[in-house]
């Protein structure tokens, strides 16, 4: 019961606002992931390197520099969220977000993915669901 309680604690809103459509597909970056863990970015990116076999081109790519341009131009708007932005982000898909559960170990990690997968498989659900009814 307690680690359902501790699920519930990143409210789904959240999780949504945070993932993106960058090529066609749904994906979370790597600075929203890491303050999502409680991980530093570069912590993150660090783990994704030591372990870069798991994270093939269809779980995991790191955005053009055309690709990041538009992003930012998009998404981010103040200075502060700016900053950490040097560098154009990893890009997760839902496989790779997965994935980042077996290279992150914490508690808190691996608590937030269930969460996160829980939130795409229900925006799936949704959309499947929409889909039948057009």
């Amino acid at each position: 019961m307690k680690n359902q309680k501790n699920l519930s604690a990143i409210p789904e809103e959240t999780i949504i606002s945070k993932i993106y459509q960058i090529r066609g597909q749904k994906v979370m970056i790597d600075r929203d992931l890491a303050e999502l863990y409680g991980l530093a970015t570069k912590a993150l990116k660090q783990a994704v390197k030591r372990n870069i076999e798991r994270f093939p081109e269809d779980f995991m790519f790191v955005m053009t520099d055309d690709e990041f341009q538009n992003w930012r131009s998009q998404f981010v708007t103040s200075n502060s969220e700016r900053m950490g932005l040097r560098y154009s982000p990893f890009c997760f898909t839902e496989q790779g977000v997965t994935m980042l559960s077996c290279v992150l170990n914490s508690k808190k990690a691996i608590e937030t993915n269930i969460r996160i997968i829980r939130v795409f498989t229900k925006m799936r659900e949704m959309l499947l669901t929409h889909q039948d009814i057009g």
